[in-house]
């Protein structure tokens, strides 16, 4: 069973687009938008059972040139 994750990033200003390519070649997200507000993009990540979370996310998408910062929302499955 995976692990739903929620990513914002923040990129560099004028860096958006190429940040959006980039996580789109490597085949990591399941849904990645645009959004506005202090954060430019939302993706929606499942991370493989028996993978931690922060590692996953640092070494498979946190080294994209032009991410300025990044929040990490876990999901638990309540219901």
């Amino acid at each position: 069973m995976s692990t739903c994750v929620f990513v914002q990033l923040r990129c560099r200003p004028g860096k958006t687009y190429e940040v959006a390519e980039e996580i789109v070649l490597r085949e990591i997200h399941s849904e990645l938008y645009s959004t506005s507000g202090v954060y430019d993009l939302l993706l929606k990540l499942y991370i493989p059972e028996g993978e931690d979370v922060g590692k996953f996310i640092n070494d498979r998408l946190l080294d994209v040139p032009g991410i300025e910062r990044s929040l990490t929302t876990l999901t638990f499955k309540a219901f």
